[in-house]
C-alpha cells in the first residue's frame, strides 16, 4: 500500500469519476486505474464495483475512504513541516471572478512566484455558478468568487467586501438621481447573466423592494458591462471602487435606492474533503493579498 494508490483512490471515490482524478492529480487515466488495480490487489478486496459503465465505490471502499483521507492530510502535514522552504510544486487549477482577475490578481501571481516557483498557477476566469459547479465536480483546486456558496460540498472563508450603487452615464440621469419604481420602467437594467451572484443579488433587492424591470438586458463582461453603461444604454449596478476612475471624470455618476443594491462578499471557496496543503497556503495568501478596495487599473484613461 503506497500514499500514490490511497492518493488516486480517495480522489476517484470523491470525485467519482477516474479522469476527473486522474486530471486533478496530473497523470493518465491508465496510471490512476493501475494504482487502484494494485490496492485492490494488496488488500485483497474490490474497491469499485465496475460491472456497470461507471465504477461505484465498493463497501470495503466506503469503509477505507475515511481512512485515506486521514493518511492523506497526515502526508501533508509531514511534508509541510519537513521543508524548511514550505515550497508547493505541481499545478494548481483554480477559479476567479473577472473583477478579481482584473484587480488584485497580479500580486498575487507575484507572490505566489516569489514563494511557490515551482507551482504552475491555471486560473479560469468565469461566472459564479460555473466556477462553483467546477470546484464540485473537482476540476478546480478552489475559487474566489461571491459567496458564500450553498452547497454542502463546498467551505468557505470570506476575503473581502464589495460596496455596490446604481450608475449611469450623466447623459441618461444626472448624478444624485433618486431611483424610482419609474426610472426602472424607463430606462433598461444591463446586468450580467444568471450564473453570475451579482444577478442572483440584484434581483434579491428587486423582489425586496418591490421594483417591476421591464427592459433588462444581459452582459457576460463586466468590462462590456460598464462600457455599455457609460454609452448610456441603460443603468446597471457597480462596485464604487472598482469603476472609481469613471465617477471622478464624470463619465460615470452615482445614483441614489432606498435601500441600495446590497453589497458583495467574496469567499475563498475549497472542497470541505480537500485536505492538501496547496489549498490551506494559498488560501493565507489569497487573505493577505486581496485588495478588493482599489480601483481596476485597466482604466487609467478614465481620470
Amino acid at each position: 500500500m503506497t500514499i500514490k494508490q490511497l492518493e488516486a483512490f480517495f480522489w476517484a471515490a470523491k470525485l467519482g469519476s477516474f479522469s476527473l482524478a486522474a486530471a486533478r492529480l496530473c497523470v493518465t487515466q491508465s496510471s490512476l486505474s493501475k494504482r487502484i488495480a494494485e490496492l485492490e490487489a494488496d488488500l485483497g478486496k474490490p474497491l469499485f464495483d465496475r460491472a456497470g459503465q461507471r465504477a461505484v465505490i465498493t463497501d470495503a471502499g466506503v469503509r477505507l475512504l475515511e481512512h485515506a483521507g486521514r493518511m492523506l492530510e497526515l502526508e501533508s502535514l509531514i511534508r509541510s513541516d519537513l521543508d524548511t522552504q514550505g515550497t508547493l510544486r505541481g499545478s494548481c487549477r483554480f477559479g476567479i471572478s473577472e473583477l478579481v482577475a482584473s484587480t488584485w490578481f497580479p500580486a498575487f501571481v507575484a507572490r505566489v512566484r516569489r514563494e511557490h516557483p515551482d507551482l504552475v498557477l491555471e486560473p479560469h476566469v468565469e461566472l459564479t455558478s460555473k466556477l462553483e459547479r467546477m470546484l464540485e465536480r473537482g476540476e478546480l483546486d478552489f475559487a474566489i468568487v461571491p459567496g458564500p456558496s450553498a452547497s454542502p460540498n463546498l467551505s468557505h472563508e470570506k476575503v473581502g467586501e464589495l460596496e455596490y450603487r446604481w450608475m449611469a452615464s450623466p447623459e441618461r440621469l444626472p448624478a444624485g438621481t433618486v431611483l424610482t419604481p419609474a426610472h426602472f420602467s424607463e430606462h433598461p437594467m444591463i446586468t450580467l447573466s444568471a450564473d453570475a451572484r451579482l444577478s442572483r443579488e440584484v434581483e434579491r433587492w428587486r423582489a425586496h423592494v418591490g421594483v417591476a424591470i421591464p427592459h433588462a438586458l444581459v452582459c457576460n463582461s463586466l468590462a462590456a458591462l460598464i462600457t455599455l453603461v457609460m454609452a448610456g444604454v441603460g443603468i446597471s449596478t457597480f462596485p464604487t471602487a472598482y469603476v472609481a476612475p469613471f465617477l471622478a471624470s464624470g463619465r460615470l455618476v452615482a445614483l441614489v435606492s432606498d435601500p441600495p443594491p446590497y453589497n458583495l462578499n467574496y469567499c475563498f471557496h475549497w472542497r470541505t474533503d480537500d485536505p492538501r496543503a496547496v489549498v490551506r497556503v494559498l488560501r493565507e495568501i489569497v487573505r493577505a493579498e486581496a485588495n478588493f478596495l482599489m480601483p481596476s487599473p485597466l482604466w487609467p484613461a478614465a481620470t
